[in-house]
């Protein structure tokens, strides 16, 4: 996963076509460190069709704040710089996946 901050998070999300999924996470989140492996692994299934990014709130508190990634983790979905949605917490892989596939049927 790509590391995103305040400085390349715009011209990372929107630049390209390839829809962006933001995990919004915290170093001392244990949900976090529980969900990261699994996006990890979404991550090498879907490579070259979305893209997959880390943004740590502690580091980007301003970007944390106009999502609203108050809980971690939140994912938040990009496409072409315009935010389609998000998720918090900790979720189930297959539902995960049934969630990114709807939000990005038209990518």
């Amino acid at each position: 996963m790509q590391h995103l901050t305040s400085k390349n998070f715009s011209a990372e999300t929107g630049r390209g076509s390839l829809p962006v999924v933001v995990m919004f996470y915290a170093v001392w989140c244990g949900k976090c460190a529980m969900m990261k492996p699994m996006i990890e692994e979404i991550e090498k299934k879907y490579r070259g069709r979305i893209k997959f990014c880390e943004a740590e709130i502690d580091e980007s508190p301003l970007l944390a704040a106009h999502y609203e990634a108050d809980t971690v983790p939140t994912f938040v979905f990009f496409q072409r710089g315009h935010c389609l949605g998000s998720m918090h917490g900790i979720i189930d892989e297959g539902i995960f996946e049934q969630r990114l596939q709807k939000i990005f049927r038209n990518s």
